[in-house]
């Protein structure tokens, strides 16, 4: 089975370097993979990946190689020091490293959330401050998207409500659109305060408004609050979860190592130890799922 796979991966890579002679093979494959991500990745995703690339937060080539020698490398040690098999260790390694695009999407919806959520915050707090001068909600959002503090995708869609106000002549549907496009508990807080200031009047506005930005600034102190919380339970996270792995020291010490040997023969036990790679395997992927979810998204 494993020299099969060798010869595979060797008649892959020597058609790929006949058909192409003189260029690097690496380069072929890297560029096949990514036209077939740009033909089928949702569009979402790769704004996303845009984003974290502008922001310098996506891996190079190296860093990924470097992710895929080491989760490829414990899952193949994993795989032989549970069945004493390099073609179970391999196709371990072969897995563990199929996953590494779902963790790479999980990490880059992270830092797109974080992103999003800081323009938001700066969008909140700049819109009541140019309220305060001009008094007007499409005055105070000329304002902010003229001030060069926001940027794309938030900076587009306030344009487009401004776009939206003087069409209809009314802030509601711009109001709409926003609210459901960013669901943030801070937007449509203070959509709501300039709403009712704008239909129905307000006898004090300025203290509305600074009340406002206070629960504004309490929430964002929550979030990031949450954000440190997280990172220092990820890394203790991960730590437990690899050490679940070599809870299997344990029966082999309790059996001894012959007597251990001798039960990979039996077919439940093989079952039993590949159920306790899947469920440890599948806690440490819902923990990193956690830790990547929305910031700030209620």
């Amino acid at each position: 089975m494993l020299e099969l796979f060798i010869l595979l991966a060797i008649t892959i890579f020597v058609i790929i370097y006949r058909n192409n002679p003189g260029e690097n093979v690496y380069k072929i494959v890297a560029n096949k993979v990514g036209n077939i991500y740009e033909k089928y990745a949702p569009y979402s995703f790769k704004m996303v990946r845009e984003k974290a690339v502008e922001l310098g937060q996506e891996y190079n080539a190296r860093q990924y190689l470097t992710q895929i020698v080491m989760i490829g490398g414990v899952a193949a040690g994993i795989g032989y020091f549970y069945f004493y098999s390099i073609i179970i260790a391999v196709i371990y390694a072969v897995i563990a490293i199929c996953f590494i695009p779902y963790l790479a999407y999980l990490r880059l919806q992270r830092v797109y959330s974080e992103f999003i959520f800081e323009q938001i915050q700066t969008y909140t707090t700049n819109v009541i401050m140019e309220f305060n001068t001009t008094q007007s909600f499409v005055k105070s959002l000329e304002g902010v998207r003229d001030s060069g503090v926001l940027e794309n995708p938030v900076l587009e869609d306030v344009s487009k409500m401004i776009d939206m106000s003087y069409k209809n002549g009314t802030i509601d549907e711009s109001i709409a659109y926003f609210n459901e496009k960013y669901p943030y508990y801070m937007v449509k807080n203070m959509h709501q305060l300039f709403y009712q200031i704008t239909k129905e009047g307000a006898r004090d506005a300025g203290q509305s408004l600074e009340n406002m930005s206070m629960d504004i600034d309490a929430l964002v102190e929550g979030v990031y609050r949450d954000q440190m919380d997280r990172k220092n339970f990820h890394g203790r996270f991960i730590k437990f979860g690899l050490i679940l792995y070599l809870l299997i020291i344990v029966i082999r010490y309790m059996l001894g190592e012959e007597n251990y040997i001798s039960m990979l023969d039996i077919w439940y036990v093989q079952i039993i130890l590949h159920a306790i790679v899947i469920v440890n395997s599948f806690f440490l992927i819902s923990g990193e799922k956690y830790y990547n979810e929305d910031v700030g998204v209620e």
